[in-house]
Order: structure tokens, then sequence, then C-alpha cells
């Protein structure tokens, strides 16, 4: 979710020669619920449910970087990033997590919650148009952001105001680096609908990307404002606050960040250890260094970050 996750630094991960991965996972405290499961850096999407011990299981999940979300009525909805990599699973492709419900964590915005949106959004679009969205979930259920792209161009031309649509768009346009399209897209969202999150943090993610960190500002603080236990905003606005740099800023909103999500896919732990490498803080830019590989030893960044260590004297 939530429909669009965006990293300001994307990961690439090199998979093993297989049809994919087992996530497992289990839900605390137990329920039975919807698991949302999102590509972060390339277009998938996939849903299951858990059991009444709050267990759920993805099934052949190709190599990456994805988040998991879960929506409940009364608390909120909770976010984590999930990485599928050669070097985090077990021997027999396994990686099995436990997805806490803590309520310091959980966010909501008066019942907005992402799905809860998405579902009073669909209610208000025309059937036809409803049908085209579904379909590209369909389509991102198999990878194929191709196939996702014409029923929601179809979707937006039935039903223009169609935020999620226009939100998932400029996903699949910001994963394929096309910013300019994912902007445009992004303000299609939010003109739509002004008070949707995902396109309002989206959009300052992208700004960031196209190097208008000052024009991204405004975007950033208020998702944070809105959102203050979201992961992705705060390390978003860290990351602003440094393109300005503005350092102590940065480094609050990004130690926020890493707090919410440690395994964030938006990678805080290189622009703090950049901060603190700025700053002559040796120890601790080691410490990000190191803490990132352990969480992303297969991230296309590891090599250079363990030559950096190697440099430093680790």
């Amino acid at each position: 979710m939530r429909y669009a996750w965006l990293s300001v630094i994307a990961i690439e991960v090199v998979a093993l020669p297989c049809l994919g991965y087992d996530l497992t996972g289990r839900i605390d405290p137990a329920a039975s619920l919807t698991v949302f499961l999102h590509g972060a850096t390339a277009p998938f999407e996939n849903s299951t449910t858990s059991d009444s011990d709050g267990h759920f299981h993805f099934a052949k999940v190709p190599a990456g970087t994805y988040t998991l979300a879960v929506v409940t009525a009364a608390r909120g909805e909770a976010v984590e990033t999930v990485e599928v990599s050669p070097g985090l699973v077990d021997s027999k492709g396994r990686l099995d997590i436990a997805l806490k419900l803590d309520s310091a964590k959980l966010e909501s915005e008066n019942g907005r919650g992402t799905v809860a949106t998405v579902s009073a959004t669909l209610l208000s679009i025309p059937d036809r148009a409803t049908k085209e969205y579904e379909e590209a979930q369909r389509c991102l259920g198999r990878s194929d952001s191709a196939c996702a792209s014409v029923h929601l161009e179809r979707a937006v031309t039935i039903a223009p105001r169609f935020t999620v649509a226009w939100n998932q768009m400029g996903t699949i346009a910001y994963q394929k680096h096309l910013y300019s399209d994912a902007e445009s897209d992004f303000r299609r969202a939010l003109g739509a609908d002004p008070d949707a999150f995902e396109p309002l943090l989206n959009l300052g993610g992208v700004l960031v990307n196209l190097d208008r960190p000052r024009e991204a500002l405004g975007y950033n603080q208020s998702a944070v404002s809105r959102r203050p236990n979201d992961a992705l905003a705060n390390s978003q606005l860290g990351l602003n606050y440094f393109e300005l740099n503005e350092m102590e800023l940065a480094e609050t909103s990004l130690k926020a960040a890493i707090r919410l999500d440690p395994v964030l896919f938006s990678h805080p732990q290189l622009t703090l250890a950049e901060i603190y490498l700025r700053r002559g803080e040796r120890e601790q830019a080691i410490a990000q260094l190191q803490d990132f590989l352990k969480r992303h030893p297969d991230a296309a960044q590891a090599a250079r970050v363990r030559e950096k260590l190697a440099v430093l004297g680790r």
C-alpha cells in the first residue's frame, strides 16, 4: 500500500534461478485479516487471508523488495517492508516473518486507511472502470506491468476521477524510472481526490527524484504531518532535508524512518551514514552501513557498502 510505495533510492536484488520463494508469516496478535503484498520497486500485487491463528502464506514470490500491509477496522493500518532474496531465505527457499500490530505504529486518518479508502472509491466508480482496474490487479499479480497499464488507461478513460487507478499508473511509471510521467499521474490522482494520502506521498518522492527538493518539501512535510508513523514519509522527508542541506532535520527524520521500519526499501541508513561521514562521526557511519548490510545482503549497493567499510577499517 496502500497502493503505492515509492523508493527514492531503488533496490535491485539478484535472484537465484528458481520460480520464486515462499513467504510465510504470522500476525501478532493473531487475527484473520486480508494481507496485501505490494512490489516496492517493481510492479507486483497479491493478497491472501490469514487464518484464525494469524498465519499467512504467499507462494512462488520472486526475489525482490515488497511491502506487506494489513488493515484492521478498529486499529488502523500496519505496513512493513519485506526483502526476499537468496541471502535471507532458508535452505528450503522460505522466509518467515512476524507482522506485529503495534498500536504505537499503526496509522489511521479518521478511518481513512488505505484499503478502506480504496473500497469507498470503488463504490463510486462505474462498473466498467472498476472491472478494468481489477483486471489490472490480476496483471500485476503476474508481474505484467504492460498488461496492467492497458487496463488502467481504460479505467481512467471511463472514470477520469479514478484516484486509485491514476495512482497505480504513477507507481508503475515511477518503477520504470519514467519520473515525469509519474509526476503527471500523481497530480491527476490528487486532482481527483485532494485528500488522498498515497498520491501526496508519492508526488513528494518523485519530485525529489526529479531534483526539485524545494517543490517537494511541502508534500513531504504534509505526508509526515498526516501520518507521523509512516516510515516512507519520514524517509522521504529526511532525504528531502538532506538535499536542502538541512542535516539536523534530515537526521531526525531518517532515524524516525529506521525506528518505524528498519528494512525500509528507500535505505535511510545510507543517507544517514553520509550525514555522519560529513560530520566526521566515523563510528556512527560504520554502524549504519553495517546495519544496511545486515538487512540487505543482496542489494545492488551491497558491494559498494562493503568497499566503503573496508576503507573505514571495518
